[in-house]
């Protein structure tokens, strides 16, 4: 515990102080503190902020079936241009260039000549459209990308679930806690009574010194424990301040009481009623990665299917001398001739695009046994959620009971610890009792309280450990509408 208290400490510290409700609320019910950590917890806006991530994805995985769109410029120099080989032939038997003057070459030999048709410098403008026509990757693909935005909504709940969680708990103790001050409150005003009671009678000589000196101890006592606990209590608000990201530095007082608080003992019967693996966020998570494994292996069988896509390309091109010539014509103005060499030529071709797998060595198949694997384990790992949530049922089941028999226990413990401590008040003012025994009841009730209010604390806590094991944590009942 005191470790517990240390890190509680540290983390008031470092934590980050510049969140604040905008309304400046400082007192705070159950639901208003839940709302609060739903609106305002670091985890839920990462999970929200993966929510968006997931939804850009589904776009994103659209967008490839959509016509693709690029275009670019391209200016090439040939510093030292490439040879042009060609076997020689002379002009009389189809030879296109007479090297007859060169010694030692006969007809058949392989010449490497400068190159006749292109010019050092050229010019590329292009604008390229790639269309996927039909591609089975792709439609699973689709589906895939909506299975990934449904995991994504499902770990935001399971993370608003914890939250809702920590931050009840952490509430709970808190009010606990009030009570059990009041509770000191009442105690050292009953002491203190009792005091000046004893004072009173030693004055007059119906008591001894030492009566006023034991009661004096168990009132410092009691003062003593209760600073100590309000101290405790501090740090109870920051671990709730911590669960919600409310700002250290800020007040924050808890509304509400134990009064309203029904531990009920026929939750039973009601959970059981209706209950299913699927109310629980965690099975619904596991579902989605079943889908998701699903579609990878409908995704490598797709691997081994047709696919065809439509191209398109318009642009222009031009060659020249030198890199400026690509710009400007030789005198400095715009040709007119159908074939100057100033000129930017256009070009354009369409077409269709088919590719057929045929063999891949055998990889493709080893993919498919793969993801079969992967999605066996998924499917084991149905069956250990199962038997965890069935262990956890019935360890909080049992729990939870064991709670509330503790809660009647003491209960009736502290009601009749109450009633002793003040039938030997009076009967000590009255002068048949002792001060000894005075001091024992009063130290009886005051374990009796604490004894009541530690097990209030764990019946809370189970019932909040129970409400998760059977799904009934629900954020969208905190959600507020705007």
């Amino acid at each position: 515990m005191k470790k517990f208290y240390q890190t509680l400490i540290v983390v008031a510290l470092v934590l980050p102080t510049g969140v604040f409700a905008q309304s400046g609320q400082t007192s705070f019910s159950l639901d208003d503190c839940i709302r609060y950590a739903l609106e305002n917890t670091i985890a839920i806006k990462d999970a929200k902020v993966d929510e968006q991530i997931s939804e850009s994805k589904v776009k994103e995985t659209v967008g490839i079936g959509l016509p693709q769109i690029d275009g670019g410029v391209t200016l090439q120099h040939n510093i030292k241009q490439a040879r042009f080989f060609t076997e020689y032939q002379p002009s009389a038997e189809g030879g296109f260039i007479d090297l007859s003057g060169i010694p030692g070459i006969q007809p058949g030999d392989v010449v490497a000549l400068p190159q006749f048709f292109q010019l050092p410098s050229s010019g590329t403008a292009s604008v390229n459209v790639n269309q996927l026509l039909f591609n089975s990757s792709y439609l699973v693909g689709l589906k895939a990308a909506s299975a990934y935005k449904d995991l994504a909504y499902k770990n935001t709940e399971q993370t608003q679930i914890t939250v809702i969680e920590n931050v009840a708990k952490a509430y709970y103790a808190v009010l606990v806690n009030n009570e059990r001050i009041a509770l000191f409150d009442n105690n050292i005003a009953r002491v203190d009574s009792l005091l000046r009671t004893t004072t009173a009678m030693n004055q007059n000589g119906f008591s001894e010194d030492i009566d006023v000196s034991r009661i004096q101890v168990q009132l410092n006592n009691l003062k003593s424990e209760r600073l100590i606990f309000i101290n405790s209590q501090l740090l109870s608000v920051g671990l709730l301040k911590f669960q919600m990201n409310y700002p250290m530095d800020q007040p924050l007082t808890v509304t509400g009481s134990l009064d309203s608080l029904k531990v009920r003992e026929d939750l039973f019967q009601e959970y059981e009623a209706g209950w299913d693996y699927k109310n629980l966020v965690e099975y619904r998570r596991l579902e989605v990665q079943k889908r998701l494994q699903e579609l990878n292996i409908k995704n490598q069988y797709s691997h081994s299917m047709p696919s065809l896509s439509a191209f398109a390309t318009l642009g222009y091109s031009t060659q020249s001398p030198n890199i400026g010539g690509l710009f400007t014509t030789e005198s400095g103005v715009e040709s007119t001739s159908q074939y100057g060499p100033d000129k930017w030529y256009s070009f354009s071709y369409v077409g269709v695009s088919l590719n057929v797998p045929i063999f891949s060595g055998l990889q493709r198949s080893q993919r498919i046994q793969q993801e079969k694997l992967a999605l066996n384990k998924i499917q084991n790992n149905f069956t250990s959620f199962k038997q965890q949530v069935d262990l956890s049922i019935e360890q909080n089941t049992t729990t939870y009971k064991n709670a509330l028999e503790s809660v009647k226990s003491q209960r009736e413990n502290m009601d009749l610890a109450t009633k002793v401590a003040r039938v030997t008040k009076i009967k000590y003012e009255q002068g048949v009792g002792s001060n000894i025994e005075v001091t024992d009841a009063e130290n009886s009730l005051r374990a009796a309280q604490v004894n009541y209010y530690n097990a209030l604390y764990d019946a809370i806590v189970s019932r909040i450990d129970l409400d998760r094991a059977y799904g009934k944590i629900v954020p969208a009942e905190y959600t507020t509408t705007k």
